[in-house]
């Protein structure tokens, strides 16, 4: 893609397709809010705004520090590869992933300000996962973490905290509905680390996929994608969860085709699609989950 104006080559740089990570748990969590009565459109939208700040800052500090060790070297396709194709400097990417994470920060603090610790503590920890990703020696991409901090972080505790900040309270209920777009939202980043396997073991990054290898983690994406629908059903049975959110499983058939795909597969330019169509199940995914739920709410 031919990047022409600065506006274009940040949005790139942002990973916007990654983006629905945040959009995702964020409506969950508000409309878990609305059910009890405790809907607040600004502070939705504040929580919005600053968990989209810090997911750029995180996307851009994992483009830099990638570039840094050498990983983007390797690599032919991407969400990113801003650096490698020379569309900005690592200086710039530096000092915009640290713009990023203070506008999101100071959007937190407002928040802590206007609600409870918990959304401090929420935070420091969610920005300490985003910079230590790819960032120091023990970096969690590095060491075959990332599918685990993504899954609590952009599943979980987005949600519980978009809930707290309208609440000021604490709900078991976004715990539990929250893990059928962690399993999803998991599948995205394992879906990067399936289709940069032999680069990652070239480079030294061992993520899940290149420790266990490709059978393995073909095997990972099945458990990933399938379990966010299974999930779904389970969680309706035991009724945690409204029942209208099984609207959700018309993303089945194409769930099933990306897990054909992932499986039988090993061209990166096919993977490539793969992780692009991953993250839009996510979100047609995460948006028949919400609507379910409205439905809910309205019936």
């Amino acid at each position: 893609m031919q990047l022409n104006t600065p506006f274009q080559i940040w949005y790139q740089a942002a990973r916007p397709r990654s983006l629905t990570a945040t959009y995702v748990p964020i409506a969950l969590g508000g409309v878990i809010a609305l059910q009890d009565g405790a809907f607040n459109v600004l502070f939705f939208v504040l929580a919005l705004l600053g968990t989209l700040a810090l997911q750029i800052g995180a996307n851009l500090s994992n483009e830099y520090f990638d570039y840094a060790k050498g990983v983007e070297a390797e690599k032919t396709h991407g969400l990113g590869l801003i650096l490698k194709q020379g569309y900005l400097t690592p200086q710039q990417v530096l000092i915009g992933a640290v713009g990023s994470f203070v506008i999101g920060s100071l959007i937190g603090l407002f928040l802590v300000s206007q609600t409870g610790w918990l959304i401090l503590w929420i935070g420091l920890a969610g920005v300490a996962v985003a910079i230590l990703y790819t960032a120091g020696p023990f970096a969690l991409a590095y060491i075959g973490l990332g599918e685990i901090a993504v899954f609590i972080f952009m599943g979980p505790l987005i949600v519980l905290g978009t809930y707290y900040v309208m609440t000021e309270k604490t709900s078991d209920q976004t715990i539990i509905g929250a893990l059928p777009i962690a399993f999803l939202v998991a599948a995205i980043l394992h879906a990067n680390n399936l289709r940069d396997l032999d680069a990652d073991k070239v480079s030294g990054k061992n993520t899940l996929a290149v420790r266990f290898g490709r059978r393995f983690a073909q095997g990972e994406y099945v458990v990933l994608t399938l379990g966010g629908l299974v999930m779904v059903v389970l969680l309706a049975i035991l009724g945690q969860i409204p029942a209208t959110s099984l609207l959700s499983l018309i993303l089945l058939p194409e769930t099933l085709r990306l897990c054909r795909i992932a499986t039988t597969s090993e061209d990166p330019k096919e993977l490539h699609m793969v992780l692009v169509h991953t993250a839009r199940l996510h979100k047609w995914f995460g948006a028949a989950y919400v609507v379910g739920w409205l439905i809910s709410l309205a019936l």
